[in-house]
This record gives C-alpha cells, sequence and structure tokens, in this order.
C-alpha cells in the first residue's frame, strides 16, 4: 500500500505578494550587477572587485543577507542593503516522497500587473549524484497529450533571477553551500555536491524562454560561482528547431530531446509542436547539434505508452531515424495522472522495445519512476496540485499502487 504523502508546509524566504520594488541582484551577469553598483555610485574602479565579492557571497557561499558578506565594508554592506534584496523564492510547500525524491512548491512576488506565481521544482538523489528538475515557465503553451504539466495554461516566462532561485533554494534546504547543514534523514549523495546536476525538464519549453534561460545556465556553469559542469546541465526541448542551434553555440550544454513517437501522425498528436516542426526536421536540426560527439550524445526521451508506442516496429523505426546521431534512448515508464488516458506500457514490453534499442548499439537505460507518490515524475508536474481535490488523491494513490504491485 502507497504510503501516505508527505507534505510539510515550510516558507522560510517569505516574499511580498505584491510587485517588489527593492530589485534584486540574483539573476544578473557580472556587467549586469556592474551597472547596479554604479548606479548607486560605487566608483568606477572599484566596480570589478565589488562585483567579483557580491557574485563569491551570492553563489558560492549562499549568503541572502548582505550583513554577512564580512570582507565588503560595513557602510558598503548597508547601501547594498538599503538599495537592493537577494531574496529567494517563498517555499510554499516541501514534499518529500518515499524514495526521497523532493518536490517543492515555489511562489514568486507578481511582476509588473500580474499575480504572484507559482511553480514546482524536484530533487532526484541518487547514489553518485543529486539531480535538480528546474521550471521555465509558469504553465506551458504545448499541451502534450500525456504531459499534466501541458494541462495548466501558460502564465509567463520565469526570468533569469527566478530560475537561479530555484537553485539556491535546493541548496539552501539540503545543505549544500558551505556552513549549511544537511537535514537530518535527507537522501543525498553519499560524497560530492549534493546537487551535481541540473535537467531543464521542469515546467514549460525552456527554448520559448531562451534568453532567461540562457543567463541562467551561464551563472550556473560559471566557475566562480555555482561551477558546474556544462556536462551536467542539460536542457530538455520538445524540438523548438530554430533554437537548438543556439542552445549548443551560447548555451553550451547537454540537449535532450522529447521525441516520444516515430512517426509525425502520432507525434502530432503526442507533442502538438511537431505540426510545426516535423520528425525529419528536428532530427537534422539534432545532427547539426554544436559539439556533438560520442562524449556528448543527445539523450532522447521516449515515454512509453502503452499499445500507443511501444512495439518491436516502433523500437526499429526508432533505431533507424537515430541512425548517425551519437546518441543514447532513455526509456520512460509512463507516470500517471488522475484524469489521463494513457497507461504505461508493460515491463517486458519495455524491456523488448529496449532490448532492440540495445542491439543496435544505443544505450536505452529504463528510467526509474521516482516521486510518483507525491507528482513529481517525469510529466507529472503542475502547480497547482497541491489544491487537487481528495477524491483525485485517493485517484492517483490507487493508480500508483496498482502500478507497483
Amino acid at each position: 500500500m502507497t504510503a501516505p504523502l508527505a507534505v510539510a508546509n515550510t516558507a522560510p524566504f517569505k516574499a511580498p505578494l505584491s510587485l517588489t520594488e527593492t530589485p534584486s541582484l540574483v539573476g544578473l551577469s557580472r556587467p549586469e550587477i556592474g551597472e547596479k553598483l554604479a548606479g548607486i555610485g560605487i566608483e568606477p574602479k572599484q566596480i570589478r572587485m565589488r562585483t567579483a565579492q557580491i557574485w563569491n557571497w551570492i553563489y558560492a557561499r549562499g549568503v541572502t543577507d548582505f550583513n554577512d558578506m564580512l570582507n565588503v565594508s560595513k557602510d558598503l554592506r548597508a547601501t547594498l542593503a538599503a538599495n537592493f534584496t537577494l531574496k529567494r523564492p517563498e517555499i510554499v510547500t516541501e514534499q518529500i516522497s518515499q524514495d526521497g525524491t523532493r518536490k517543492w512548491l515555489l511562489r514568486f512576488p507578481a511582476r509588473g500587473a500580474g499575480r504572484p506565481v507559482e511553480i514546482e521544482t524536484v530533487y532526484i538523489p541518487e547514489i553518485g549524484r543529486g539531480t535538480l528538475c528546474v521550471s521555465s515557465q509558469v504553465g506551458c503553451t504545448l499541451t502534450c497529450s500525456f504531459c499534466h504539466t501541458g494541462t495548466q495554461k501558460m502564465v509567463r516566462n520565469l526570468t533569469a533571477e527566478e530560475i537561479v532561485g530555484q537553485i539556491l533554494i535546493a541548496r539552501d534546504r539540503l545543505g549544500d553551500f558551505p556552513e549549511k547543514t544537511t537535514p537530518v534523514g535527507a537522501a543525498v549523495p553519499s560524497e560530492g555536491r549534493l546537487v551535481s546536476n541540473i535537467v531543464m525538464m521542469g515546467m514549460g519549453e525552456p527554448l520559448y524562454n531562451f534568453d532567461n534561460v540562457k543567463q541562467a545556465l551561464l551563472i550556473a556553469s560559471d566557475g566562480e560561482g555555482l561551477s558546474l559542469s556544462k556536462r551536467r546541465i542539460t536542457l530538455s526541448t520538445s524540438g523548438v528547431v530554430p533554437m537548438i542551434p543556439r542552445t549548443g553555440e551560447e548555451i553550451g550544454s547537454m540537449l535532450a530531446i522529447s521525441l516520444h513517437a516515430v512517426r509525425d501522425d502520432l507525434r502530432d498528436m503526442l507533442v502538438p509542436l511537431n505540426k510545426k516542426y516535423p520528425i525529419a526536421e528536428l532530427l537534422e536540426a539534432c545532427r547539426n547539434y554544436p559539439g556533438l560527439s560520442n562524449a556528448r550524445r543527445i539523450t532522447f526521451e521516449y515515454v512509453m505508452l502503452k499499445d500507443v508506442n511501444d512495439s518491436p516496429a516502433d523500437a526499429k523505426e526508432l533505431v533507424r531515424l537515430l541512425k548517425g546521431i551519437p546518441a543514447k534512448i532513455n526509456l520512460i515508464p509512463f507516470n500517471p495522472w488522475p484524469g489521463v488516458n494513457y497507461q504505461c506500457s508493460d515491463w517486458e514490453t519495455i524491456e523488448t522495445f529496449s532490448d532492440i534499442v540495445n542491439r543496435a548499439g544505443y544505450a536505452s537505460p529504463i528510467r526509474t519512476p521516482r516521486g510518483r507518490d507525491i507528482l513529481a515524475a517525469c510529466g507529472q508536474l503542475k502547480s497547482e496540485s497541491e489544491r487537487m481535490r481528495v477524491r483525485e488523491r485517493l485517484a492517483l494513490e490507487a493508480m500508483v499502487t496498482s502500478d507497483e504491485d
């Protein structure tokens, strides 16, 4: 029987629910921080040094209070605090799965004439790494028929500050900054960075928010800040073909493609973006992805839907389509959510599919479902999930129980 959902209401970093007038330094590039410092009267010859100090305190040390910047003079700290903020997003809820996966519902202040918005961020601990699944938009425009996130209307893009803020929150909560403590009993890697990998696979289509995603990921990979290797940062797209070359050239991250079908007619239904950028165009962009090599393979995500896309013929066609592309194929057992009409493929069917792909020379790991009991698994994120009706939660628990029996 599935254990009760674990929900802890935690809000250590309260943000105002109205428009925040004080600008944040989080998510800004170094030149932008320099401009902000010039605007409050910092002498030009000091700007580079002060920028480096602030950058280190924000991203390497994880401070949220200017008073903690100990190598900055007291007067300057007061000036910074009077003009800027380092606030994190508000944590509305933190849920912890039976398997140690964590999901945070985060609230951001209103922007302009809008209202406060909420998104979900998920942390997946494993023995050798800790992966953070980061959102790029509030809602999604793509309406993929098997994806819970796709049922939430698009509200707006997240800013670079809000994207980076998800990483900072996770590192705060896990004790992944110097002088921070990891919660007792938390599932985390046994050594090294607790947030070691970033995947832009949360809510939204990252390539429809390219500029903000780019700035956030460049901050994440900056060697003097969050310092994550670009090979440990993966951007997942449903196939916004014109933006794929720019992703390789300007961000340099690893690339994942949400493929899910080998025929245009089926992919048109599963991933409606395919009507604009069909499979042939998408795969041509993949073949030309900057930096593509056997050491920097493209990951193709393929959700396994019973009697929809899981036949041996589908597996063989997938191998044919990907010929010549350094790639691996992640097979994803479908994760259920209330009201969906799809079912997960039988395990034997998934293994048969995997064997065909493996024999053709492609790695095809079957992704272990994580965080299903808290709607944190692939395709399940939706910011209003915390308001799910009781009967819907019972239906979800019944689905998870029957799937695991």
